[in-house]
């Protein structure tokens, strides 16, 4: 039977019997408790399904990268972010994605075999059909058969993109390099046929969600065998035997007896010289050597995290989860350590790889956590290279794309990514210069000269205590403005006053943490006692907007419904200004549909939580496909009734399935994938921007984390709780190194200082976890 009817028999009316999934409702049967594991794979990365968030607005992509990586070489299908599976014609394959952003970017330099003449240069017009039955995709590679009989496969480096092609028997076989189109605006492109193997182009473009500074990359390609004819295009018009050209170029090839063309395509944001090093240090090896390279480094990373137990479609969605959480940020710096700062001049990345891409309002909830503890090396040099923005241009990022601040989103973003990085120990021999970024942040607001909006309503925060909701108010820079959702900025400010405020503490800087914990507490003034709830106010200071909590008007993508549980540095505070532990979790049961979600999980996560894509606005209830309310689940972890936190984060992971339609909301950078997998192993950062783990029950019975040692003495930690299932997912009792515990989080100390967590669980909730001192202090 399925889970889901599972479920329905096990209910008989009372909480003892209520069923929680542990795995997605699309997911293969499983009996409970099995012992079933990676093993059943010949390899972790045969769990991964790259499709998995292509369609209805996940917005992944399905191409090849390598974790990291400055290339993700993937097909574009006509959808603004790159591919969507509903659709069934390639424009090209363009070398630079990003995993889940809601706006187009990237897809430089789309790249199409065909055949016969080149008689039009729009992607759109030439594009190739193509069907699902004929297109497979795994870490680090993919193929596909296009309707025009020629087969295109794509792997990777770090800093490059191997194609290769076969072609029908043809005099010509061509390959068309479009400059000039893009997922974005571009704003200039030059393509050089430098000879008879190597095509150079540079590409100048902007926009993500609007208007940006310009970035520009540089490529070069080198295919292995000589054309036998070229040409390039301007606008329109194609010049055969051209070397130069604006907008695109071809290349022919004789594929009657030899019907393979293999070539590595390497990227740069420095200058030509940048890709042509790239090249040189990763190119010249075969397709099929690059491939099994790919593969390799896809299978040591998700090494890292062994699991047993679960559906074989749970562990599918898993594996696929924690792939997306290794896609970014990534690989700024070249070969040689260049790199284009923020300043836009040159630098060199020494001790450290330098890094970019930052969709830090997303990412500082769930990603850049689970990347500091599985991957603590590459999150150290992701913090490391902030500072050096930081340093290089005069401000922190907002939401960073290659060599540009798109200013996307609003809030202080960056604090709790970076004093995360500090918590974790990431930081060292960085801690001051970090320090005097987050300071000059957190105090100032960047002039009119700099691309930078930062805390664009710090003047008025810093006065009154909140930022104001000026309806209207033009925007003095490209980007969203914290004035237009004034209610959620303070919010965000106040969280990153309380994180910035530990920091200075353990710095020394105890006149600067005194007054960074007091602005924590700004989160008061915009409660509005008459409402009970959030509320956004004018520059006079008068309340504004409509006074029904479910309404969005001052509040960025949410309501003040989904924003009132974000005050992670103040809990208790938060549930003393709603009324009391008894206020805050019957508040806790009407957001989640507590009763609705017990009777039917997955329906309650489809249809009352869930409405659409990008269902953000004007509503009271629980929205897990958003980033505001993400921690949400956990807040009964501080209002004594932490079983409920298992019983809507499983409901919740009903949303993510093995399907292409089985991710919940935009990926944004993996950021929801990070939240699937931490939730799933059951150990959540609840405080962003410290150092503390809430506790929840697994959905596997055994996961065994390989960490590293130098962060990690033992090098492994291994979360246990057997017989794990819908029915039997109830804490009785935890123990660290088969001591008991009872309380309901664990410090990063805690983590590194033990070998094991263990839950035994059972179909009912028990009182563990429910002590006054078991709940995540308050950071005061």
């Amino acid at each position: 039977m399925t889970w889901t009817r599972q479920f329905a028999l096990g209910l008989a009316g009372t909480l003892a019997a209520t069923a929680l999934l542990t795995a997605p409702a699309t997911a293969q049967d499983a009996p409970s408790g099995a012992q079933a594991g990676p093993s059943a794979a010949a390899h972790l990365t045969d769990l991964v399904d790259p499709f998995i968030g292509t369609q209805n607005e996940g917005n992944t992509y399905p191409g090849a990268a390598v974790p990291f990586g400055m290339v993700q070489l993937s097909p574009d299908t006509g959808h603004n972010t790159g591919y969507d599976y509903a659709q069934d014609h390639i424009r090209g394959f363009s070398l630079v994605h990003l995993s889940g952003v809601g706006c187009g970017l990237g897809g430089d330099l789309p790249v199409l075999p065909v055949t016969g003449d080149v008689t039009t240069t729009d992607y759109a017009r030439y594009a190739a059909g193509f069907g699902h039955d004929d297109e497979s995709a795994s870490p680090g590679y993919y193929r596909v058969g296009l309707d025009s009989g020629i087969e295109a496969e794509l792997t990777a480096t770090a800093r490059t993109g191997v194609q290769r092609y076969t072609f029908p028997a043809t005099a010509k076989a061509d390959v068309l390099l479009n400059a000039g189109q893009s997922l974005h605006a571009k704003v200039a492109t030059k393509v050089e046929i430098l000879d008879d193997h190597t095509v150079r182009t540079t590409l100048t473009g902007r926009g993500f969600c609007q208007d940006t500074k310009a970035y520009t990359l540089h490529t070069i390609t080198h295919f292995d065998r000589p054309f036998t004819a070229y040409g390039t295009w301007d606008g329109s018009t194609v010049t055969d035997g051209a070397r130069s050209g604006s907008d695109g170029a071809y290349v022919r090839f004789d594929t009657t007896k030899d019907r393979t063309v293999e070539a590595t395509t390497a990227l740069s944001y420095v200058d030509a010289r940048g890709a042509a090093g790239n090249l040189r240090a990763e190119g010249g090896r075969s397709f099929d050597a690059v491939r099994r390279a790919a593969g390799r480094a896809w299978e040591d990373r998700l090494d890292d995290v062994r699991v047993r137990g679960g559906a074989d479609g749970l562990r599918r969605t898993f594996y696929s989860s924690l792939y997306r959480s290794f896609l970014a940020p990534n690989i700024g710096s070249d070969a040689d350590g260049r790199y284009t700062g923020w300043d836009q001049r040159i630098h060199r990345a020494q001790g450290f790889t330098y890094y970019q891409n930052w969709s830090l309002w997303d990412t500082y909830r769930t990603q850049s956590q689970l990347l500091s503890l599985l991957a603590p090396r590459e999150a150290r040099d992701m913090a490391v290279s902030v500072v050096h923005i930081a340093e290089e241009s005069g401000w922190l990022p907002k939401w960073g794309y290659g060599t540009v601040e798109t200013n996307i989103m609003t809030g202080d973003p960056v604090t709790p990514f970076l004093t995360n990085a500090y918590q974790q120990g990431l930081l060292g021999g960085y801690e001051e210069r970090a320090y005097r970024a987050l300071r000059k942040n957190a105090d100032g607001v960047p002039p009119a000269d700099s691309p930078a909006v930062g805390r664009e309503a710090n003047r008025e925060y810093l006065a009154n205590g909140f930022a104001p909701y000026v309806k209207g108010r033009p925007h003095a820079k490209p980007g969203d403005s914290d004035y237009d959702h004034g209610a959620s900025a303070t919010l965000e400010y106040a969280l990153s006053d309380a994180m910035l405020a530990r920091m200075a503490e353990d710095l020394g800087h105890r006149a600067d943490a005194a007054r960074y914990a007091a602005r924590a507490q700004n989160y008061r003034k915009v409660f509005d006692p008459s409402t009970g709830f959030f509320r956004a106010r004018d520059a006079s200071g008068a309340f504004t907007g409509p006074a029904d909590p479910a309404q969005s008007e001052g509040f960025h993508e949410g309501t003040s419904w989904q924003y009132q549980w974000l005050v992670p540095q103040d809990i208790p505070g938060m549930v003393g200004l709603i009324g009391g532990q008894a206020a805050a979790n019957a508040r806790l049961d009407s957001f989640f549909a507590y009763d609705r979600l017990l009777a039917d999980p997955a329906k309650t996560a489809r249809e009352v939580w869930v409405n659409g894509p990008y269902a953000y606005y004007n509503a009271d209830k629980y929205n897990p496909q958003n980033e505001p309310d993400l921690i949400a689940p956990y807040t009964y972890l501080s209002t004594g009734q932490p079983w409920k936190t298992t019983d809507v984060v499983h409901a919740a992971l009903t949303l993510f399935t093995d399907a292409p339609t089985g991710m919940t909301g935009n990926d944004d950078l993996g950021t929801m994938s990070a939240w699937m997998v931490l939730s799933s192993i059951g150990v959540f950062p609840v405080q962003p921007g410290y150092d503390t783990w809430g506790l929840s029950t697994p959905v596997f019975d055994r996961v065994d984390l390989t960490l590293d040692r130098r962060y990690h003495p033992h090098g492994r930690l291994t979360i246990t709780a057997p017989g794990t299932s819908g029915t039997d997912r109830y804490i009785q009792a935890a123990r660290v190194d088969g001591a008991p515990y009872g309380r309901t989080y664990l410090t990063t100390a805690e983590l590194r200082a033990h070998r094991s967590l263990s839950f035994t669980v059972g179909p009912r909730p028990s009182d563990w976890g429910t002590s006054a001192d078991a709940a995540p202090p308050a950071l005061r």
